[in-house]
């Protein structure tokens, strides 16, 4: 079996306070979560499931952050 490694871009929603994950490039490959762990539990079945139906043609690829002073 091969172990597929993705990452995910996190963020708090403010006016839930739930983790929001999504993997840039990953067409429908988000989801959210109470907790870190949770988010990241549902992100692995997300992915999952749609890798079940094959590998889906990524759509871009996740360079990193970047700072920008203003």
């Amino acid at each position: 079996m091969t172990t597929n490694i993705y990452t995910a871009v996190v963020e708090r929603c403010p006016d839930t306070g739930l983790y929001v994950g999504y993997i840039p490039g990953f067409p429908g490959a988000h989801s959210q979560g109470e907790t870190l762990d949770e988010l990241n539990a549902n992100l692995k079945e997300v992915v999952a499931m749609i890798l079940d139906d094959g590998e889906p043609a990524m759509v871009g690829e996740y360079v990193g952050t970047q700072t920008v002073v203003v």
